[in-house]
Formats: C-alpha cells, structure tokens, sequence
C-alpha cells in the first residue's frame, strides 16, 4: 500500500514538472491574421465570428485562437506573425488576402493557411485554402465526363485572374478545344466573341441561302423562306461547351455577346466558376441554363442562420470559410496526436467541412465541391 501511494506521489510531481505533457493541458495556440482595422475591417471581424462559433462548436479548452491585425498589408502581416512565431505559434490562419503573403516566406517554420482562393506564386509556406481554380475544374471536367460533353471552349478574361486559370487548366489536364482570351472592355468583347463564334461566316451563309432560295423554283419556296427569316445565323457551331471564367456584371456581358452572335445556352452548355450562389443571375431568363461548381449550398444557408441568430448579422463567404478552417486544423492536429508538426499539412488525408470535403496533400489543399444549373429562376443541385 505505501508503494502504491509512493508511485503516486512521484506521478503527481513529475506532471507538475515544466514541459511535461502526460495529461496534455498545453494549449494548442493557433495564429489568425486578418485586417481588424482599415478599409477591410468587417472582414477580419467576420471571421472572428465564425472563428468563435467554430471553437464553441469544437468545444476543447486546449485549443486556442489568437488573433493579429494584418490591416490588409504584407509588412504588417509579416509584424505580426513574427510576433506570434515569438510566442512559439507554428500555425496561423489568414492573411485573408493574396497580396499580403508576399514576406511570409522569411518565416520558413511557420505554416500559414490563406483564406486566399490564389495558388499561383505563394510562398512555399502559404497554402491556400479558398476554393481555387483548380478544385472547380476538376468538378467541371466530372460533369463533362457525365454528360459526354467533349468540344470545350475556354474563355478567359484578360485580367490577372488568367495566370491562375491557365495554371489550373495545365495541373488538371484539362482537355479543351480552344482557349481564347478576351477584354474585359465591352467595346471590345463584343467583336472579339464574333470571332470566336465565327458569327460573320453564319451571318453571311443565312444571306447566301436566303438569296439561293429566291432565285429558285422550289415548289416549297415560300415556306423555306419564311423559315430561314425566322433565324440569325445559318451553319453548326463546331464547339458544344464554353466555360467562362468570369464573375457578375462582365460574366453576364460574355454570355449576352454569346447569345448575341446566335450561340444561347439552348443550344451549347453555359459553364462558369464558382458563383457563390449570386441572386442576380437568377433574373437573367435569357441565359440560362448556366452551370457552374461551388460549396454546398445547403450548409451554407444553414451556417448563414446560425451566424445570424449568433450575432444579428449576415455571414459571408470569408467567414463560412474560415469557419471550416478552424475545424480542419483542429482535426488535422488531433489526428497527429495534438504534434503541431508541419508534416500534417503534406500527407494525404481528408476532412468534411461545412463547405465540402477538404483534400490534403503536399501542403496543397483542394476541394470536393458540388455542382449546380441556374434555371427557371432557381439554384438546381446536380451533384
């Protein structure tokens, strides 16, 4: 009996010793960089929101949050990671931002994980975790595969968004028929579409056949006519898909030229990116169908209520993200036994999120997203 309350005694003084870790109560502390002050201010307030709800919902004592404002600049961003990385942080959530990444690289040991959706020149210590260009093709080539869709144009704009394309289309293998880039000057487009649309040809051939069935004797002449009136262009498009990869006021503009030059989503497939779900395209009759990849829209709307009954406001992207963010570092460093090691970041492995499932691998995340249509006015779920 006295060498058991002997053992006992020395467990007890050996827990208490400093760095000792047999019960565990270290506190897992994660960084989180995001603008709290500036132009961009709601923003980091936004995600400090849902960053609480995460950590009630993960409800461990252990876990941690610690947040820095970056003021949406990458020398303040650099500040203040330092400063965590001094208080012995090795992970950080945030910047939110691309452009604040830029100095991170001087921290080799810490890991950051970027709300940004840009995966093209980040530091090799920055993964991104928005839904990147990437994630989305990958979900357009699947519904491609499901619908025999095989004569693909791709339509990019020419902005710095191309980079990003270009380089998700080279990483995927995604197989097209051509790929063209257009200004996003409406003066411009609109000449620019006609061409990729070969509609001055089509326009040209609907006149000469016109002409051909005048001058005829067809006993049917009449009717013919009245038929070839009826249409814009006369000829077969020799492509059955377009993916545009554009976002609101210019994507409706590329889509109009297309139904312009007699090429309408009746006739081809209308393809796009993530739209996170943007109303105003729902009044646009004349366009749809139009598909496109993006987060489940069903936990979406159910994190949108809860984050309103939590703070009376409305949720947006950046903190449903963040929101899933917090969960996925928790559960990729509880699976590593609670070791903050940047190993956990490299190898293969999954998380469900409220957004979808996340894939990691390589310190590169992707994501599992599902696919929709916006027609008759309405969001469709294919996928």
């Amino acid at each position: 009996m006295k060498s058991l309350f002997k053992k006992i005694l020395i467990l007890i003084f050996v827990c208490l010793l400093p760095g000792s870790k047999i019960f565990a109560e270290d506190k897992i502390r994660i960084g989180l960089v995001v603008p709290l002050s500036g132009e961009y201010s709601t923003i980091g307030d936004s995600i400090i929101k849902s960053t609480r709800l995460a950590l009630n919902k993960i409800n461990d004592e252990k876990f941690e949050i610690v947040p820095e404002d970056t003021k949406a600049n990458p020398i303040d961003a650099l500040k203040v990671s330092k400063a965590l990385y001094d208080q012995g942080i090795k992970i950080i959530i945030g910047p939110v931002f691309n452009e604040s990444t830029k100095y991170l690289d001087e921290l080799n040991d810490v890991t950051f994980i970027s709300l940004t959706n840009k995966i093209y020149g980040n530091p090799p210590n920055v993964i991104s975790a928005g839904v990147n260009a990437i994630s989305q093709l990958q979900t357009i080539d699947k519904f491609r595969n499901l619908n025999e869709i095989q004569r693909t144009i791709f339509l990019i704009p020419k902005s710095d968004y191309r980079k990003e394309v270009e380089q998700a289309i080279k990483k995927t293998k995604l197989k097209l028929k051509d790929k063209y880039f257009y200004d996003m000057d409406p003066t411009l487009l609109t000449s620019q579409i006609e061409k990729v649309t070969r509609y001055p040809e089509r326009k040209q051939n609907l006149i000469n056949e016109i002409e051909r069935i005048e001058n005829s004797s067809l006993i049917n002449k009449e009717k013919k006519l009245e038929e070839l009136n009826k249409k814009d262009t006369l000829g077969g498009i020799n492509f059955d898909s377009v993916i545009i990869a554009d976002f609101g006021e210019s994507l409706k503009s590329v889509a109009t030229s297309l139904l312009y030059t007699d090429v309408s989503s009746k006739r081809i497939s209308y393809i796009t990116l993530n739209q996170w779900f943007d109303n105003s395209l729902l009044k646009e009759n004349s366009l749809q169908p139009i598909y496109f990849p993006s987060i489940n829209k069903e936990n979406f709307e159910l994190f949108k209520v809860e984050y309103n009954n939590a703070y009376k406001k409305k949720a947006n992207q950046l903190s449903f993200l963040s929101y899933d963010l917090v969960g996925l570092v928790y559960f990729l460093i509880y699976s590593n036994n609670f070791d903050q090691d940047k190993k956990i970041f490299y190898e293969k492995n999954k998380f469900k999120g409220k957004i979808g499932i996340f894939e990691i691998d390589k310190n590169t995340i992707t994501h599992q997203l599902n696919f929709y249509s916006i027609n008759d006015e309405k969001f469709i779920k294919i996928f």
